[in-house]
């Protein structure tokens, strides 16, 4: 998919010259941000887009628009069938999954940044305890990483959701880490950031003076690379750390009728970072369309 990468990276030379056309509160506000780019997600994720064009289809059909009514029905469906019984979702994801290799593991760790989206917070906001979602590898592997490193600190950086009242994913990130036996001490919270640019923003505040250490971030490998772009920006020094991987990578195009809610949900998450990439950069909040090593 270098492909993808190259066309992305050139619709993005092209919009930034119309930056000044988009809205003003997504370039600099960055209070609505957060706000404004979860709305324009809930609108164009692709099952969100399925049932929008076949509304829309539905109510041309009923004003005797029926050649354009079909293509929309017919674009739903395509949509549809590429997103769950496909690999079109895998061939999007895994660029971004190889873009940062995970490195040997230093000798020496002074801390650790795990970055919030691996707990279920609506359940726990309710229940409490610390149940994991399906990117919960992201709290796994810093658990296995803080056992090795006795001294590294751990700041967790997730805060409540944009648009929803949970309680901080931070909160159920402590909770985890104390229940395997991690200090409290050691660990650090940030519970106010609500996308990655706050989290890096915030993370680095916690940290506090980094010059000479040696910092982990953990995220999952497709969020890797939006991810190092905003902690770049942020000024806060780390080495990648990927975990969470959902490709193998040697999925190829074909035909995946088996695992079609699967199917649908990477294809979601692929599209969604590729989206978040592409905005990120048209409003000046990482340096490059697709950060690299």
């Amino acid at each position: 998919m270098a492909g993808c990468a190259a066309a992305l990276e050139f619709a993005a030379l092209s919009g930034r010259r119309g930056l000044s056309r988009l809205p003003k509160a997504l370039q600099e506000d960055p209070a609505l941000f957060p706000y404004l780019t979860r709305i324009f997600w809930l609108v164009m994720q692709p099952l969100s887009l399925v049932v929008l064009l076949l509304a829309a289809g539905l109510a041309l059909s009923w004003l005797r628009r029926r050649w354009i009514s079909r293509v929309l029905v017919g674009s739903a469906l395509l949509l549809l069938f590429l997103c769950c019984f496909t690999t079109f979702g895998y061939l999007l994801i895994t660029p971004l999954e190889q873009r940062f290799a995970r490195p040997a593991e230093p000798v020496q760790v002074d801390g650790i940044v795990v970055l919030g989206g691996g707990m279920d917070s609506e359940v726990n906001s309710v229940r409490g305890g610390y149940e994991l979602n399906r990117s919960g590898d992201r709290y796994v592997e810093t658990l296995r990483l803080a056992l090795r490193h006795p001294n590294a600190r751990i700041v967790i950086a997730g805060g409540p959701a944009a648009l929803v009242q949970q309680e901080p994913e931070a909160l159920a990130g402590r909770r985890f880490f104390e229940a395997f036996g991690i200090a409290p001490e050691r660990i650090l919270t940030d519970e106010q950031s609500r996308n990655t640019e706050e989290n890096a923003q915030f993370a680095k505040q916690l940290a506090g003076t980094t010059d000479g250490q040696t910092w982990l971030l953990v995220t999952s490998a497709f969020h890797m690379p939006r991810a190092v772009g905003l902690f770049r920006k942020a000024e806060f020094p780390v080495v990648p750390w990927p975990a969470d991987y959902l490709a193998s990578g040697a999925e190829g195009v074909r035909i995946k009728p088996d695992q079609s809610t699967e199917n649908v949900s990477v294809s979601n998450l692929a599209l969604r970072e590729w989206a978040g990439l592409l905005g990120y950069y048209l409003t000046g909040r990482i340096e490059d369309v697709l950060p690299a090593p």
